[in-house]
């Protein structure tokens, strides 16, 4: 009997964070699985993709495109549609393209939200899109990209997705019902540790804010937060808001980038609570926290009302001003929180977990499902 081909895509891979370690644990969960995409950059994404079976676009050719994604915007689209995937089925992690790739077999997508680009201008530019170039660009694309993106939602035989309010962004954007399957914890606890040198003197602990720095993960709200307080802050990440906010970094803040996981696992087991302060559709961090019996301090939006249990494993502040998350910060300072209780409740957010029900989904769409 053959064996039935599964394949996984995603809209490219040029970069760390959530939706790129759920791509790894597809890919444990279904390891002849071979994953396409539109780009593809070793150095700018984890190093476990290396062993892994990976067949690119064309514009994979361009340097450029590899190292900044974003300037491969107006291509992508015609790109997608012309990466064409042999499978019986396609597992697609996507957040914008990766539906709509081509495909021979049936359709599962897993998406982590509708492109943000084309129904979240706002928030995902910082502002108004006629203040910049970028936005003014988007503009005028965006009537083609959202014909575009809408045949391609309404290509697929499943959709699932990572939180509640991804699934009322989809009944929006597409009118399809999709399902929540929970994103699993991206960091296994039990792996190497390595110390983070720049710090080595902050061991005994910081508030930590694990995120992308671009605009709307507020990153710099928690940095004025901080400000004037004695409490440390660390911030882990990396894009096009590091210069601005590495200028304006108070003594008692810290930003480290390109941390390996080693390094990761030591940042979360020296923090003292984790800082969420941006509107996520899921946002993987408060579970790799919680893994560690760490809290969340998170904006009470979004895929944070799913993964954070208010009093057992976190608090929520109603607004990302400055103001309010010192509040949070504030208060966090004055309770006693059970590490035991916040492990538990990640369990629900187990990798088997994840990896079982997305094996069921593709035997389902085999057998006619």
């Amino acid at each position: 009997m053959t064996r039935p081909r599964v394949a996984i895509a995603h809209d490219y891979l040029t970069q760390r964070g959530g939706a790129e370690r759920v791509v790894l644990a597809l890919h444990r969960a279904f390891p002849d699985a071979t994953i396409h995409t539109t780009l593809y950059d070793p150095d700018g994404t984890y190093p476990e993709f290396r062993d892994a079976h990976i067949e690119t676009s064309p514009l994979n050719k361009v340097g450029r495109l590899r190292r900044s994604h974003r300037a491969a915007l107006p291509f992508l689209a015609p790109a997608s549609s012309r990466l064409r995937i042999d499978a019986d089925v396609v597992v697609a992690s996507s957040s914008g393209w990766a539906h709509g790739f081509a495909m021979t077999g049936r359709r599962l997508v897993y998406c982590h939200a509708p492109a943000r680009w084309l129904y979240q201008p706002v928030e995902y530019l910082g502002g108004p899109p006629y203040t910049s170039a970028k936005g003014l660009a988007l503009t005028a694309m965006r009537p083609f990209l959202l014909r575009w993106d809408r045949r391609a939602a309404a290509r697929a035989d499943r959709y699932l997705c990572n939180s509640r309010v991804v699934r009322e962004r989809i009944a929006e954007a597409y009118g399809i019902t999709a399902e929540v399957v929970p994103a699993p914890v991206g960091i296994d606890t039990s792996g190497d540790t390595e110390p983070v040198p720049a710090l080595a003197d902050w061991a005994d602990g910081y508030l930590l804010v694990v995120s992308r720095l671009l605009p709307y993960k507020n990153v710099d709200r928690v940095v004025e937060a901080v400000r004037g307080l004695e409490e440390r802050l660390v911030v882990v990440g990396a894009g096009p808001e590091l210069a601005p906010l590495t200028a304006s970094l108070p003594a008692n803040a810290r930003i480290v980038s390109d941390l390996p996981d080693s390094q990761m696992r030591w940042a979360y087991a020296h923090a003292r609570a984790l800082v969420a302060p941006s509107h996520e559709d899921y946002g993987l961090t408060p579970i790799e926290a919680g893994a560690w019996g760490k809290p969340t301090l998170a904006l009470r939006a979004g895929g944070y009302l799913d993964t954070v249990a208010e009093g057992v494993s976190g608090l929520f502040f109603d607004d990302p001003t400055p103001e309010a998350i010192r509040a949070a910060v504030v208060a966090d300072r004055a309770r006693s929180w059970d590490a035991a209780a916040i492990r538990e409740h990640m369990e629900q957010f187990t990798e088997a977990r994840f990896a079982a029900r997305l094996r069921s989904e593709v035997s389902g769409l085999l057998h006619g499902g």
